[in-house]
Parts: C-alpha cells; structure tokens; sequence
C-alpha cells in the first residue's frame, strides 16, 4: 500500500512540473510574439530627395546606378550629424567670402559647396600635399598664382586661394563644356578629365567610367549642398548665433621683409597668435621681402 502511494505521488508531482513547464514556454511564446516592432532610426524614415542639382544641371536621378551612388552619399552624410554640423558652423566664417568672390567672377553659387567636399572647410593637408578650404596641390596653386615656399603658403590665404579656385573652375567648363563636367577636372585634374571624355566617346559626366573618388566627387557635392539647405527636415538645427562668424578685421600692408612677426605684432598692439590665426598663410616667424609690388596684406584684429 505505502510502495502504490508513493508511485502515484511521484507520478502526480511529474505530470505537474510538465503542465508547468508546458504552460511556461507557452507563456513565454505568446509574450515574444505580441512584443512591439521597435521604432525605426531616423535615418530609415529619410529618403533621398527626388531631385538634386549642381549649378543649375540637373543629376540624372532616373539612371538607376546614378540614384544608387547618389543614395551612398546621402545616408553617409546623415551618419555624421556631427560633421554636418561643423559644416554649417564653418560655413558662416567662409561662405559670404566665397558667395561675394564668385558672382564677382561671374560663376555659379553651388560652386562654394566644392570647398565643404575638398576640406570641411578646415584648413587641411591631404596625403598627396593638397592644401587649404580649396585643396590646391603645389603645381595646380603655383600655376595659378599661389606663392607656395617655405615662408609662406597662400594655398592658405581664404581670398587668393578663393579666387585661384575660381579660376581653374571657369577654365574647367571652357575645356570641358559644364560646369559637372569643371567639377569633376577639379578634382582629377581637367586634361585627365578631357581625356576619358575624349577615349569614352562621352560628353557628359554622367555618362563617363572614371575612377571611384571623381564617379563619388560631384555627387557627394550635390547631397552635401541639399543636406546644408535643409538641414533642418534631417533634425540637425544650428542657431545662427551658434556658428563661426568671422571676426572683424582690418588689412595692413606691408612693403618689405618681418624678420620677427612677434615683435612686428607688439608694434600693431596686437599679439603673434592673433597674426597667425587670422593669417595662416604665414607659416613661420617671419616673412620675406614680398615678390610682388602689391607688398603682403595682413589681417589683424579690428
């Protein structure tokens, strides 16, 4: 009698750790399978715009490769608020220089946005020795009127390097035949540019095989100028009175050498770091006899 109860009792406590168990992982499925589809990131609600544009051309967005790269360009951009930041912060220190320099020459407005791709709008050196807002190589700055030595680097000077950009844009479309097409000699240099045109049989940008860094050049461009434009529709909200407006400056120049730019900067009551802040063209202690009669411009604090 007691071996009988004891086989029931043991029966009876294992029929209920399975219904308990059974009832568990039930429980567990039905909680897993009504769970909430979590919210979608931002970035995957935006898409690319149905239309961009570059000095008034259009980006032919229905040839289905070019939307691809052009989509490559836009999310990529968005995965860096921080940086897109940093462009719009800058862009109030530069962009009214370039906007004034460039309907002085005639040129297109969109043509500021090169200087954001090429440098952020920071003063860089490439890998290949490219320099400044603008990216002049040595050969390419010279060529344009740069004095690039060891004194003095005007590939650093905003308003010359500015215009020399200008310059070798214009002279881009008047090879080449559009202003995508200057863009696109800016960045590989514009006979190499004419020479796959040329080979390829191709007028256009657009229809040309080139290499990945120019095929990304223009439309990384367009994506950043409508990202900059419309900032806002992406969450990314810069006060006016958050970005880097320039300081007020006045221009002094200056006929012959500075043997000593600190104890020449005591003499304007100004100091040496505010010399080379607002010149960074100036890239040592001192400064030569300048080669031009036009003597060297310096700003300095107002």
């Amino acid at each position: 009698m007691h071996s009988y109860l004891s086989h029931s009792l043991v029966a009876l406590i294992g029929a209920t750790l399975i219904c308990l168990a059974t009832s568990c992982t039930d429980s567990a499925r039905g909680d897993a399978s009504s769970a909430s589809t979590p919210d979608p990131l931002p970035i995957s609600t935006w898409k690319l715009p149905t239309t961009l544009s570059f000095c008034g051309e259009a980006v032919p967005l229905d040839i289905p490769e070019v939307r691809e790269r052009a989509e490559r360009e836009f999310y990529l951009n968005l995965q860096s608020p921080g940086q897109l930041i940093l462009y719009i912060k800058r862009s109030a220190r530069y962009f009214p220089i370039f906007e004034r320099e460039l309907k002085s020459a005639g040129a297109p407005d969109d043509l500021k946005y090169l200087s954001v791709a090429e440098s952020a709008l920071f003063m860089v050196r490439s890998a290949k020795d490219a320099v400044g807002l603008w990216q002049f190589i040595p050969a390419t700055g010279r060529a344009y009127g740069l004095v690039i030595n060891d004194n003095v680097d005007e590939r650093r000077n905003v308003l010359k390097s500015t215009r020399a950009a200008i310059a070798y844009l214009k002279s881009g479309r008047a090879a080449n035949g559009s202003w995508a097409n200057a863009a696109a000699g800016y960045n590989m240099g514009h006979e190499n540019f004419r020479g796959s045109k040329d080979y390829q049989q191709a007028r256009e940008f657009w229809d040309l095989y080139l290499n990945e860094e120019t095929s990304r050049y223009l439309l990384r461009i367009a994506v950043i100028k409508h990202i900059m434009e419309h900032a806002t529709d992406y969450g990314i909200v810069v006060p006016e009175r958050d970005r880097y407006h320039p300081s007020a400056t006045r221009s002094v120049v200056v006929d012959e050498a500075v043997p000593d730019i600190a104890a020449w900067a005591r003499t304007q009551n100004v100091t040496y770091k505010d010399v080379k802040i607002l010149n960074p063209w100036i890239l040592g202690r001192s400064l030569p006899a300048p080669s031009s009669a036009s003597g060297w411009t310096i700003e300095l604090p107002a």
